[in-house]
């Protein structure tokens, strides 16, 4: 199981480590800064993220180790224990802040809804890789990628977790548009989508996740609730002007007016206290990370490579974009995480496992004696 051939180590991806190092370590200094405690300093907070951050790399040593397809093997088996567990989560645990999200296992609490969405990427790169189409999926080719879709959708959303199940449905749209569909299917799905949104808005939104898109579109009517957030996170990102206010020194944040600095709107102490160089060297070690990611699809050596590959990167790219635009004021308030840059177990070492996939089928681009 553990067997590794050497000639993999000629083609480690070093690029993609690099950097994950960079943006986890900034990731650790924004998390110190934000949850720092005067004349104490680092908080309970920190050294836990600092652990996960550490069992993440292990994780991604693990899995750089596997040939990919084996990975894949446990898919479906990953993709069960988590709607088991997302099932148990609205059955059995407590609501906190009104919503059912973690199960407390005394010295980390695990969030299901985060692992759901790389069990959905590895479940529906074998789905799309192991069917064989012509001239573009057609509809009926899409019912079994819909209903592995639907499932861990709808039970996210009743917790409610609104922005990670939308994560869900928009990794299987970016997926399915990778594999190619027929225009007379993209047009089917693109009117039942418009429809589901305005049943959505309609009859299944509750009236909190109905107000923060009204606040979106106009923060300045309910400043002191729900627009709070909205606005504290423009004036903290504003205030850093050029060249921030130097570590520690951020007010919005230390002064605690911005509400979940450590979590959602951890980018915007990052941007109060270092500015706008700063949040531009973040956001191109980010990117380029992104980019990169991108070329390993590209550049994998089968279908189902490119699939995996390019559904992990989706999976980072989207929780990102949706988080920045969020705290830019540009998306309504979500509760989407920055990948590896928000505290979160969970979180981290999902999106995590998804880099050491993607190292694993960069790896595996390449002739090796095991080919």
């Amino acid at each position: 199981m553990f067997r590794f051939d050497r000639q993999l180590l000629q083609h480690f991806d070093w690029v993609m480590l690099l950097m994950l190092l960079l943006v986890c370590g900034m990731a650790l200094t924004n998390l110190y800064s934000s949850t720092h405690i005067a004349g104490v300093g680092a908080s309970s907070i920190f050294y836990k993220q600092l652990l996960f951050s550490a069992v993440g790399l292990m994780l991604i040593l693990l899995v750089v180790s596997q040939e990919y397809h084996r990975i894949a093997k446990f898919g479906y088996a990953l993709y069960v224990a988590v709607l088991g567990l997302l099932i148990y989560v609205l059955l059995f645990v407590k609501a906190i802040s009104g919503s059912q999200r973690w199960i407390d296992l005394g010295f980390f609490s695990l969030q299901p809804s985060e692992p759901a969405k790389l069990a959905l990427i590895l479940v529906l790169a074998s789905c799309y890789a192991n069917t064989n189409v012509t001239n573009g999926y057609r509809l009926r080719d899409l019912i079994k990628p819909i209903i592995l879709t639907a499932l861990p959708f709808v039970l996210i959303a009743l917790q409610p977790d609104l922005g990670t199940a939308l994560i869900c449905g928009i990794i299987f749209v970016s997926m399915t548009l990778f594999v190619r569909l027929r225009w007379g299917t993209l047009a089917i799905l693109g009117g039942t989508g418009m429809t589901c949104i305005f049943i959505g808005w309609k009859f299944l939104l509750k009236d909190y996740q109905r107000k923060r898109i009204e606040t979106f579109l106009n923060p300045e009517s309910d400043p002191m609730n729900h627009g709070y957030q909205i606005l504290q996170s423009k004036i903290a990102v504003g205030s850093g002007q050029i060249f921030g206010k130097g570590f520690l020194e951020g007010t919005q944040g230390h002064l605690r007016f911005l509400p979940e600095r450590h979590t959602d709107f951890a980018f915007s102490v990052w941007a109060e206290e270092w500015g706008f160089a700063g949040s531009l060297f973040f956001l191109s070690c980010y990117f380029f990370m992104l980019i990169w990611g991108i070329n390993v699809a590209m550049s994998a050596k089968d279908k189902f490579g490119a699939i995996l590959a390019f559904g992990c990167i989706m999976l980072i790219f989207w929780q990102a974009v949706i988080n920045i635009f969020m705290v830019l004021g540009f998306l309504p308030v979500v509760g989407v995480p920055l990948p590896m840059f928000s505290y979160g177990g969970s979180s981290l070492l999902t999106n995590m496992v998804a880099v050491g996939i993607l190292m694993s089928v960069r790896m595996r681009s390449f002739p090796t004696a095991q080919q």
